[in-house]
């Protein structure tokens, strides 16, 4: 199996990982600028997936036989490791896998919400929240009549806090982005909580953006619960994360019933399974686990700190080089500055609609993403329905800004 030992490869060096990058797409060398909706997964993934599913797998938690005993270890190695990623205080009881950062945050509204918020609660939001962050709140909102409110954002992305005191008071729980989809602003989570907190209210972080670019360490941004998937850290689709404080995923009642989430079960009742096994239920997703934990040892390997930098000079050069091709027939979204900003990058481009642009690029190759990004309160706020979206990962380099410049520059051409 490949693996990756040497941390100063070069970003070409790491590009031959991912063998999906070798593809041509219309005569075209493939330009993969989409890895906000789902990223790559370098041979690292792919070969520690099949080496399990051939070597090894058998259910897991279950079976006293050897390769029963292997997998479920293996399961449970992938648990820690993912903990050590973030930074968890107690990494094999504080993650809990679920498929996807969209369940996460449902298993949380559905089971700390349920017990904890009632008719008149409060719930913050901010007015960048993916829908998987808005709709579990609102479902809850109709059911309990609890009130939601909202962080407002200025015009540059940022979320405006002059009055976060205020919306914060009273609250039950904060539910923020570490970093928006769509304007890639990186939010001071860390002052939010800080705020919630001293109102009594939970900090719910929805890291799906974050975790894959940035060092994550859930200690000091400060929150109580972290969401965030496999499918855009370099791993499969089918896996996500919930981390909690043990101390509040110990009160949680479980979120779905069936096998393996429970200790005992009578005709009258049962007894549910210790955490985080009681948020389980049923076969959970192994093999994608095991190709979570093979692209946790390729990100490591690689080093977090490495990835953002290399990130944030990659945004900088094509926040500076688009405009500098482009000037005002092209309006980027968010921040102006790259530091405030991941990878992500949310266009218009000469009133051209996002889908066509998006259908005239890749036929140069270049894949972008177009749409309201699940993220339609927001798109609201912008003024627009829909905008086309480039977002950069760690196998991206300045060749693929410059071939989406020039993809831009020709579809202006097919549309004038």
């Amino acid at each position: 199996m490949a693996t990756v030992n040497d941390t100063d490869r070069g970003i070409a060096a790491l590009k031959r990982d991912f063998p999906l990058l070798d593809l041509t797409v219309h005569g075209h060398p493939i330009v993969f600028l989409d890895s906000a909706a789902s990223s790559q997964r370098p041979r690292q993934v792919l070969d520690a997936m099949r080496t399990y599913d051939e070597t090894t797998h058998a259910n897991v938690h279950r079976g006293v036989y050897g390769i029963a005993e292997e997998a479920t270890r293996q399961f449970e190695a992938s648990r820690a490791a993912v903990g050590r990623f973030i930074g968890a205080p107690d990494p094999a009881r504080e993650v809990v896998f679920t498929k996807n950062a969209t369940e996460a945050v449902n298993l949380v509204a559905h089971s700390w919400g349920r017990r904890h918020l009632h008719d008149g609660d409060v719930v913050v939001l901010t007015e960048m929240e993916h829908h998987a962050n808005v709709v579990p709140w609102l479902m809850l909102a109709e059911e309990r009549a609890i009130e939601l409110r909202w962080i407002p954002i200025d015009d540059e992305g940022r979320l405006v806090l002059d009055h976060l005191e205020d919306l914060v008071d009273g609250a039950k729980l904060v539910g923020v982005t570490v970093m928006s989809n769509v304007l890639g602003t990186l939010n001071p989570i860390a002052r939010i909580a800080e705020a919630a907190h001293r109102a009594g209210a939970l900090v719910l972080a929805d890291g799906a953006q974050s975790v894959p670019h940035l060092p994550t360490d859930v200690t000091a941004l400060g929150c109580d619960f972290l969401a965030f998937s496999a499918h855009k850290m370099l791993g499969p689709t089918g896996i996500g994360v919930l981390w909690g404080r043990a101390a509040l995923l110990e009160e949680m009642p479980p979120f779905l019933g069936g096998g393996e989430m429970i200790l005992d079960v009578r005709k009258e009742g049962f007894t549910p399974n210790d955490i985080p096994w009681r948020f389980e239920a049923g076969t959970p997703p192994i093999t994608e686990a095991i190709g979570l934990h093979a692209a946790v040892r390729y990100l490591e390997a690689v080093g977090m700190d490495r990835v953002r930098a290399h990130e944030l000079d990659l945004t900088r050069y094509a926040l500076g080089s688009l405009a500098e091709r482009f000037g005002g027939d092209l309006t980027i979204f968010g921040p102006p500055e790259a530091e405030e900003r991941g990878g992500v990058l949310s266009f218009a481009y000469r009133g051209i609609h996002p889908h066509d642009l998006s259908q005239v690029l890749d036929q140069a190759g270049v894949c972008i993403r177009a749409g309201h990004h699940c993220a339609k309160p927001l798109m609201r706020r912008m003024g627009c329905t829909a905008t086309a979206r480039a977002s950069v990962a760690l196998y991206n380099d300045e060749q693929d800004i410059d071939a989406l410049a020039d993809a831009l520059a020709e579809a202006g051409r097919f549309f004038a």
